[in-house]
């Protein structure tokens, strides 16, 4: 019997590279090839690439280089984004056998096996062709509670500072019937979650007649066994009143919205080519928290943009504080060859982006503080996602239970672990639970802080 090839898979960057690695996967497992992880020895390596920042692209040629390392015969697939933006500069790194970018995944299989008999490695098509949406269907995650179910890809929008519209193209929506069959599939598979993604998810459906964002939500909302419905990153000018209200009567849909800032500074945001102003930004943020109960807030920003100033990062910085993130990403301005901002004047020097990334990440990590303290003592429903430390193996009273059953909800501290899961409404939490939890949802007491984490006790359902 011959012995099936081995391919590995290594991911950089955003949830929709999350979700089409596994309908990569899906192809090759479908063809026969076994599925190794990362660091392994195999026949084929499939890095997934990221370009959004500078620092995306330098470890998107760091894990290209590594994986050739590892197997200097293997075939080594650079896709995605880096691919997409540099393909010249991918196909000169040393190992790298195939270039392929966004909108030819789907054909990965078949390019891997020809790669030996075909003097081209570049399948690159230029954004612009980019019309219609590709499908790499997924069927489950291996080792994950929650599926990530891509519903769109490509952006219009052309903020200054984004490479993203040059590396995905235009807005294609999925057709809602191959989201739904997707979502059910999910459901069968046992997940409670799916966290719908997208490049531009506001713009689902936007580009042709038929469903929007909420009546997509709507459907898969009435799939039984989904429980939960996340979204992922929003952009705010597309919240429109009719679609938070349209948002505050889906109690599957989970009280957690990530809505993307950039900056808090009005004359920034015209300078970004961002469609909103801090008041709009304002607005929209009250009138959630006004029709969804619970609701919280994550968000990026960015610090060190051309022509910031010490008051406009003043002003971004009240404006975050005033808003009251539970999480936000702060990252550095780095110019992006062929943007516009990348030739603005006033480009900032990096001591003083490194200087006011600091300031932002100790306010994030205040504003996240007082989020958690909000909800201590409260009893909340958690999907128990993994295992974060090892259980008693002792047979001893685990002395955060001290064999109370009301905070454990058990009395076999033998098969006890620390594990970790999310609120509806994004709050980590770390709690003392059995193996056989993981997955499932289960009530906690919200206790103390840990960290980035709140303690909770089980409570018995």
């Amino acid at each position: 019997m011959k012995e099936s090839r081995k391919v590995a898979f290594i991911t950089l960057g955003c949830k929709v590279n999350i979700a089409e690695t596994e309908g990569m996967k899906l192809l090759f497992k479908n063809a026969g090839y076994e599925i190794v992880n990362h660091d392994e020895c195999a026949d084929v390596y499939v890095v997934n690439t990221c370009t959004v920042t500078s620092m995306g692209d330098k470890k998107s040629r760091q894990l290209l280089r590594k994986a050739h390392s590892l197997n200097p015969d293997a075939i080594v697939a650079a896709v995605g984004c880096f691919a997409q933006v540099s393909p010249e500069e991918a196909a000169k790194i040393q190992g790298v056998n195939l270039v392929i970018g966004n909108n030819m995944k789907h054909r990965i299989v078949e390019l891997v096996e020809d790669a030996g008999a075909i003097e081209n490695k570049s399948f690159v098509m230029e954004t612009k062709a980019l019309k219609k949406y590709e499908e790499l269907p997924v069927e489950s995650y291996e080792g994950h509670t929650r599926a990530f179910l891509k519903v769109q890809d490509g952006c219009n929008q052309f903020c200054s500072y984004c490479i993203i519209p040059y590396a995905r193209g235009p807005i294609r929506s999925r057709g809602l019937k191959e989201v739904v069959n997707e979502a059910r599939s999910f459901a069968a598979h046992g997940f409670k979650e799916v966290v719908l993604t997208g490049i531009h998810l506001t713009s689902y459906g936007t580009e042709k007649e038929g469903a929007g964002l909420a009546e997509l939500i709507k459907e898969i909302h009435k799939i039984d066994g989904i429980e939960r419905i996340r979204l992922g990153s929003l952009e705010p000018m597309f919240l429109t009143p009719e679609l938070i209200e349209d948002f505050s009567r889906l109690p599957k849909l989970c009280p957690h919205f990530h809505l993307s800032l950039q900056s808090g500074c009005k004359r920034t945001l015209k300078h970004m080519n961002r469609k909103y102003t801090p008041s709009d930004y304002q607005r929209i943020v009250s009138l959630m928290r006004e029709r969804i109960p619970d609701v919280t807030f994550t968000t990026d920003v960015m610090v060190g943009f051309p022509g910031e100033t010490e008051e406009d990062f003043k002003e971004s910085y009240d404006f975050c504080r005033q808003i009251g993130f539970l999480r936000m990403h702060v990252f550095k301005y780095s110019p992006r060859k062929g943007t516009p901002a990348a030739t603005f004047p006033g480009q900032v020097e990096s001591r003083i982006k490194e200087r006011r990334s600091k300031l932002m990440i100790e306010l994030a990590n205040q504003m996240r503080n007082e989020v958690f303290e909000k909800y201590l003592g409260h009893n909340v429903d958690v999907i128990i996602e993994q295992e974060i430390g090892a259980g008693n193996k002792t047979g001893d009273k685990d002395e955060k239970c001290n064999g109370d059953i009301d905070k454990c909800g058990n009395n076999d501290t033998d098969n006890l672990i620390d594990a970790e899961g999310l609120t509806s409404n994004y709050i980590p939490v770390v709690v003392r639970t059995g193996k056989d939890e993981i997955g499932q949802i289960v009530t906690v007491s919200l206790g103390t802080i840990e960290g980035e984490r709140v303690r909770g006790n089980l409570r018995n359902n």
